[in-house]
């Protein structure tokens, strides 16, 4: 088994420095005996050295963006070889689709739990109760949200308790204009949230801010919710500060709210940072160094001022995978980092009208 370089391995609540951990990376990803035979086939084509070039967080813009290319390549050459025969592998997951046929990513065991220990730690910031039922509104596989859900619940809580979305077929729905079964096919997902709040007791859920604005068309789903759930996580669709404020003030004035940013394409999703009560403003801050954003020009590619608003681009560097310059379908305001952290935070995310050539269609998720 070839050496691993220790800034690989650290727990999730130790923080490497940045460049540091990049040198180490690129030394990992290709080197030929421990890199994946994607990156290490790629290479062949990058006109720079990742393993002499690459040195801060900033050259991660000498990469192209190859996520399209996670459409068709076999999945078994997403797996760096260090890994020996038998890596654990915890799931292969797809993005939402909403560009085009689905990209695909290889998750290991060794980023799940350091990422899903770092979700716990902010959960515990933010005031979530431990050791309690869960309930998640979520898709499960191919996304990679209902593998990160399943593991929280588990680990932060004592049950996990599911009901599944199918965010393909709402967009296919709203797709060909048939909004009225899109909003059956939501009615169904929420009669059964109502189900397991009537017979559980359910005291964290995670759900969409597209179903959240449905909820609070229900007086019986509304009371439930305030009887028993104490924190509400909420992603996978943007929430604008409008509604967030009301949910804060009016509608779940005594539960927490928690917000996340993210995508599959960077196994994981950005936690929102702790701010002041009635605070407006919901930045998102990812796990730096393996999760990172830049807020570019769309035009140049270069980053835009603090406040101002960009095209997102999110990088992925960890021990398991390597996919840098993912040009994201969203746009968001470019915040400051947190201090010792690389990269940018976002605020005020939006999806773009058309990305790739493609409508883009929210959905349910």
């Amino acid at each position: 088994m070839p050496t691993t370089d220790p800034l690989l391995d650290l727990p999730a609540h130790v923080r490497p420095d940045p460049d540091a951990f990049l040198q180490a990376a690129m030394e990992w990803h290709f080197n030929p005996e421990t890199g994946s035979p994607f990156w290490l086939r790629r290479m062949k084509s990058l006109d720079f050295d990742p393993r002499k070039d690459v040195e801060t967080h900033d050259d991660l813009r000498l990469f192209p963006n190859v996520v399209n290319e996670l459409r068709d390549v076999p999945v078994t050459d997403l797996v760096p070889r260090g890994y020996g025969a038998e890596p654990e592998i915890v799931g292969v997951f797809e993005s939402g689709g909403t560009t085009g046929v689905p990209k695909r990513v290889v998750c290991l065991g060794d980023w799940l739990q350091r990422f899903v220990d770092w979700c716990n730690a902010k959960l515990d910031a933010h005031g979530f109760p431990r050791d309690v039922q869960w309930l998640g509104v979520t898709p499960g596989g191919p996304h990679i949200v209902g593998k990160l859900f399943e593991r929280s619940a588990y680990t932060h809580g004592t049950f996990g308790m599911f009901v599944d979305l199918d965010p393909r077929w709402v967009k296919k729905l709203l797709a060909a204009g048939k909004t009225d079964e899109a909003r059956a096919y939501g009615d169904h997902v929420l009669d059964q949230v109502t189900d397991v709040l009537r017979s559980q007791d359910i005291r964290v859920m995670a759900i969409t801010p597209a179903l959240l604005d449905r909820v609070v068309e229900r007086d019986e789903l509304v009371k439930l919710i305030n009887e028993k759930v104490s924190a509400i996580r909420w992603g996978g669709t943007h929430m604008d500060a409008a509604s967030r404020q009301l949910y804060r003030t009016e509608v779940f004035p005594d539960t927490i709210l928690y917000g996340h940013y993210g995508s599959t394409m960077v196994l994981g999703v950005a936690g929102e940072r702790l701010g002041p009560a009635g605070d407006a403003d919901c930045v998102f801050d990812p796990f730096s160094p393996y999760n990172t954003f830049s807020v570019v020009d769309p035009a140049t590619g270069h980053n835009v001022r603090y406040g101002d608003r960009g095209q997102v681009v999110m990088h992925h560097v960890t021990k398991s995978l390597l996919l840098p310059n993912n040009v994201e379908r969203d746009t968001a305001v470019r915040a400051e980092p947190l201090q010792g952290t690389v990269g940018d935070a976002v605020a005020d995310i939006a999806p773009v009208e058309v990305f790739e050539d493609g409508v883009v269609i929210e959905g349910v998720y």
